[in-house]
C-alpha cells in the first residue's frame, strides 16, 4: 500500500511502471498482434516481403514500413520486446547471482581466499566493457545467447562490489554477531541473517542495468557482431537503417520511419527501467525519501 501511494504521489516513478506494464503487455500480446508467415522457422525472424533493398514506407500491410531487405519494421519492434526482455532480465539475474556470490563470500570469509576473489573482480574490471563484448561474441559467433554470454561475462563485478560494500557493514552489526555466537552456520548466517538486509542497493542496481544492459545488446547488433540477421532486435533494425539515415538528396527524413520506431522502442525501454530503479530506490531506502533531486 505505502508502496503504491508513492508511486501516485510520484508522476515520474508512475510514467515508468505504466510504461513497463505497457512493454509486458507488448510482449506478452505478440503472437496476436503479428501475423506468423508459412516460411518463418522461428517467431523472432522478422518475416519479410521481397529482397529489394530500398526501404518502403508505412503501408496498410506494414504499418511501420520495411527496412533494406524489406524486413517488416512492426513485427521486428513487437518482438523484439521479448528479445529486450531476454537480454535485460537474463543477463542482470543471472550476474546479479555471480556478483552477489563472489562478493558474499569475498567480504564474509576474508583472507587470501577474499583478496583472491577482489582482485579478480578488479581484474575484469579493468576491461572496457563494450569491447570486452565485442571480442567475446567474435570468438562465440553471432546469436542471443552468445552476446547473452558476452554480457554476463562482464557485468557481474559491479554487483561483487556493491555487496561487499553493505555486507562489510552488516556483517559488524549486533544481530549479525549475536547469531554468530549462538552458534549459527556460517551458510545459514549468511543466507537468513546478512544478505536479505544488503541485496536491497543490488536489487536497484539491478533494475537500472536491465536498460543499459538491453542498450549495449542494441549497440553490439548495430555493430555487426550482435544477433543473426533478421532476428528480431531493435539493435538489428538499427543497423538495416544505417545506410538511410541521411535520406535522400533534399529529403533527409525520407526513411526516418527505419530509425525511429526501434529508437523510440529502446529509448522508452531504457527511460523505463530507469524510472522504476530510480522509483525502487526511494522506497528501499529511506534516506532517500524526499531527498532534493540533482
Amino acid at each position: 500500500m505505502k508502496t503504491l501511494k508513492y508511486l501516485l504521489r510520484n508522476p515520474l516513478s508512475l510514467m515508468g511502471t505504466v510504461l513497463l506494464l505497457c512493454f509486458i503487455a507488448i510482449g506478452g500480446l505478440a503472437p496476436v498482434l503479428t501475423e506468423r508467415q508459412p516460411y518463418q522457422t522461428s517467431p523472432y525472424e522478422m518475416p519479410r516481403d521481397g529482397f529489394w533493398q530500398r526501404p518502403q514506407g508505412p503501408s496498410a500491410s506494414h504499418i511501420f514500413g520495411t527496412t533494406q531487405g524489406q524486413y517488416d519494421i512492426f513485427y521486428g519492434v513487437v518482438w523484439g520486446t521479448r528479445t529486450a526482455f531476454k537480454i535485460g532480465l537474463g543477463v542482470v539475474v543471472i550476474g546479479a547471482v555471480v556478483g552477489t556470490i563472489v562478493g558474499s563470500i569475498g567480504v564474509f570469509y576474508g583472507g587470501l581466499l577474499g583478496e583472491v576473489l577482489m582482485r579478480a573482480v578488479d581484474v575484469f574490471m579493468s576491461f572496457p566493457f563494450l569491447i570486452a563484448a565485442m571480442v567475446i561474441t567474435t570468438i562465440l559467433g553471432k546469436g542471443l545467447y552468445q552476446m547473452m554470454i558476452a554480457l554476463i561475462s562482464f557485468s557481474w563485478m559491479e554487483y561483487a562490489r556493491l555487496i561487499r560494500s553493505e555486507i562489510v557493514h552488516i556483517k559488524e552489526m549486533e544481530y549479525v554477531q549475536a547469531a554468530r555466537a549462538s552458534g549459527v552456520g556460517d551458510l545459514r548466517l549468511i543466507l537468513r541473517h546478512i544478505l536479505p538486509n544488503s541485496f536491497f542497493p543490488v536489487l536497484v542496481q539491478a533494475s537500472m542495468n536491465t536498460g543499459s544492459m538491453v542498450l549495449t545488446a542494441a549497440a553490439l547488433s548495430f555493430l555487426g557482431v550482435g544477433t543473426e540477421p533478421g532476428y528480431a532486435d531493435w539493435g538489428q533494425l538499427i543497423s538495416m537503417a544505417r545506410n538511410w539515415i541521411v535520406g535522400t538528396p533534399g529529403n533527409p527524413f525520407a526513411y526516418w520511419y527505419t530509425l525511429v520506431y526501434p529508437g523510440l522502442a529502446i529509448f522508452l525501454f531504457v527511460l523505463a527501467w530507469n524510472l522504476v530503479g530510480d522509483a525502487l530506490r526511494d522506497i528501499l531506502d529511506p534516506r532517500f525519501r524526499g531527498a532534493p533531486r540533482v
